[in-house]
């Protein structure tokens, strides 16, 4: 450039390359394309010196990158490994961290061509669990912007699993914190499109029972959910994605019973999420699920004021409690046994009992999106 009395500017002018593109290209911070280098060496007349260092330099990024997307995925795996154990507390900031490097290679345009699409599609699927960890961690703005950002990341990728995956998510995080009219909008558009596998439209079925629970729609709640469960039986097919597999009868019958119980009813909740407990001890190691559904099982024993089935459940918990650091039951879990220690007609064994196991309680780690 020197030689020939160029400006980077110049260049930029004459070859119709936004400046700010090539100045980060001249500055090694970001690899050229194969076209630009072309341009640049008829531009200069550099006679091939640019093109050798340019494929070699550009194997390398590629390199790079595919170790990159490796890595995305070596870091889910073990995230979904440790949550499946343990719960999400711990690992929420490992996934923030990750998912904040891949978006910003992405949004300095850092990602060979020919492996844009994986790399976002990598880079969705690390925010979607980003999502689910921060979710249970109780970090809630966080966790829907990192569906939020899942669902746009897996859409530009053409990934419809996943886009399908992070709209399941959201629509969850809204039935969660109180937005049932956003839950019951994500579930109609997914429920409208006639290529919807089955698995995923019976999902959004029970996101649209859960959410008109929540309003007050009983009956349209209950239809919904018969719905959803006279395809249970039939609904796997090829076309399902493959994060469908937990779709099941324990996960049916225990959304039932949450549904159930936030309408109001706990004597009719009681018996699904007493179903739902006895088909995760029986089928399932997962010990964050155990933990899950014993402490939905005990808001509804409270809930009823069945306070001898309250006393059997408390007293199953605090050995799960040694092993699993699921933020989301801890919670629900303190506000259930705030409940029994301020119930006038709570029994004062009882309430002594909540008030040990709630001292036991520890807040939840804390990561930043």
């Amino acid at each position: 450039m020197a030689a020939k009395g160029m400006t980077m500017r110049g260049i930029a002018r004459a070859l119709q390359y936004d400046p700010a593109y090539l100045s980060r290209v001249l500055n090694g911070k970001q690899q050229p394309s194969e076209r630009l280098v072309e341009l640049l060496e008829r531009l200069l007349d550099a006679g091939g010196s640019l093109t050798a260092p340019a494929t070699e330099g550009r194997q390398s990024f590629v390199n790079s990158c595919e170790a990159d997307i490796r890595h995305i995925r070596d870091t889910i795996s073990h995230l979904l490994e440790h949550d499946n154990r343990y719960g999400g507390d711990a690992v929420a900031s490992t996934a923030v961290q990750v998912l904040r490097v891949g978006k910003e290679k992405l949004d300095k345009d850092e990602i060979p061509d020919e492996l844009h699409n994986e790399y976002l599609a990598t880079v969705a699927e690390m925010a979607e669990i980003a999502g689910w960890l921060l979710f249970d961690a109780g970090q809630q703005e966080d966790s829907r912007s990192a569906f939020l950002d899942s669902h746009m990341l897996a859409r530009h990728a053409g990934d419809k699993p996943m886009a399908w995956f992070a709209l399941d998510m959201l629509a969850m995080h809204s039935i969660e914190h109180g937005r049932p009219g956003e839950a019951l909008r994500v579930a109609d558009e997914i429920l409208s499109d006639p290529r919807t596998p089955a698995r995923v439209a019976l999902l959004a079925r029970i996101r649209k029972a859960r959410a008109l629970a929540i309003t007050g729609a009983r009956q349209p709640s209950l239809n919904e959910f018969a719905l959803a469960r006279s395809a249970l039986g039939g609904s796997i097919t090829t076309r399902d994605p493959s994060w469908t597999w937990w779709v099941d009868d324990r996960e049916l019958t225990g959304h039932e019973g949450e549904a159930l119980l936030v309408g109001g009813d706990p004597s009719a909740a009681i018996p699904k999420l007493q179903r739902a407990l006895e088909l995760s001890i029986t089928s399932d190691t997962n010990r964050r699920v155990n933990l899950y559904y014993s402490v939905a099982l005990l808001a509804a024993y409270t809930s009823a004021r069945a306070w001898r089935e309250c006393e059997t459940t408390l007293l199953s918990i605090p050995a799960m409690l040694e092993s699993v650091a699921s933020g989301r039951s801890r919670r629900r879990l303190r506000l259930t046994l705030r409940e029994i220690m301020r119930e006038p007609n709570s029994p004062y064994w009882l309430s002594d009992l909540a008030r040990e196991i709630a001292q036991t309680l520890q807040p939840p780690l804390r990561g930043t999106y």
